[in-house]
């Protein structure tokens, strides 16, 4: 949510309304986290399925995290804008039919195409959902209940992901780790109208900051591309530091982007919180080590160890 506003509560939700909106919310957040790291298991045998270089197949997963992470702020300044529920709705969809044109890829570049518009739809989904959860529960006790459900769900969604990517790559195929996508999105999409009360931000913003998030998007991923590639490449080779050059002067362009800007999608303000630093400080260090422990500890155990 980008409104740094308080929010306010809509009293036409019922003690009921407010459970099944909950399940409905935890639900998509739960499907959400685990395309980050369902394909996991699955990576070997996309690798054999549509040939792809044992270097390339990080990518499967990083074009949907990156295109995740760095459309998430403008996710949420569009459904401040435009409305958290329509937002919820289209992102469900995209993401549906981004799921299902993975699940029928045919080449590598198509996978990572349907990956990329995952994550685009993950990043329109996720943080309008988590401003439904804030206008839909009291500030408090029941508010803190919501988020406790919410964060429990998206710890949990981490680990369920490597779980059932094995269940479903052995059982079935790995096309269905991207198919089962698609039956929930719908449904999810389908119940949102009558679940969920439409909602907007009154924060004053009028723009959306497209450029501010295709910069800092475009340079993380072009930052990425140029470490992963660098085993290729040479991590002194010309191509390489040209491409992290690249990256530093998009990452300072948001910056500059974010500074001017009247209603910017990161108000570099909030970094004055500590105990804020710190909470990112270990969400970063956590993220770091739990998912490329997950592409790592797959690839190893299936590719060396033979299991």
């Amino acid at each position: 949510m980008t409104s740094m506003s308080p929010p306010q509560t809509s009293p036409l939700y019922t003690p009921r309304g407010k459970n099944l909106a909950l399940l409905l919310l935890a639900m998509t957040q739960f499907v959400v986290v685990i395309d980050a790291s369902i394909v996991n298991v699955a990576l070997p045998s996309i690798g054999r399925g549509l040939h792809f270089a044992p270097t390339d197949l990080s990518w499967v997963v990083n074009a949907y995290t990156l295109t995740f992470g760095g459309f998430l702020l403008l996710g949420g300044r569009m459904a401040d804008l435009l409305g958290r529920r329509r937002m919820f709705m289209l992102g469900l969809v995209l993401f549906s039919l981004a799921s299902f044109a993975g699940g029928i890829a045919q080449s590598a570049g198509w996978l990572l195409a349907a990956r990329a518009a995952q994550g685009l739809g993950a990043a329109i989904v996720s943080p309008a959902a988590l401003s439904i959860i804030t206008v839909t529960f009291a500030e408090g006790r029941e508010r803190n209940r919501a988020l406790g459900i919410w964060g429990a769900v998206v710890g949990a969604g981490g680990a369920a992901g490597v779980l059932l990517g094995g269940i479903l790559t052995s059982g079935l195929n790995w096309r269905w780790v991207l198919f089962v996508n698609v039956p929930i999105g719908i449904a999810a999409a389908a119940l949102a109208p009558r679940t969920l009360i439409e909602s907007r931000a009154d924060d004053g913003a009028s723009t959306f900051d497209l450029p501010g998030a295709v910069a800092v998007t475009a340079g993380l991923s072009l930052l990425v591309y140029a470490i992963v590639d660098a085993v290729n490449a040479g991590w002194g080779s010309a191509a390489t530091l040209a491409r992290i050059a690249g990256a530093v002067v998009l990452l300072a362009a948001f910056l500059v982007i974010e500074r001017r800007g009247r209603h910017p999608l990161m108000p570099f303000s909030i970094f004055r919180l500590r105990t804020l630093r710190g909470a990112d400080t270990v969400n970063l260090l956590i993220g770091m080590s739990l998912f490329s422990m997950f592409f790592f500890i797959s690839l190893y155990l299936q590719n060396v160890l033979h299991y």
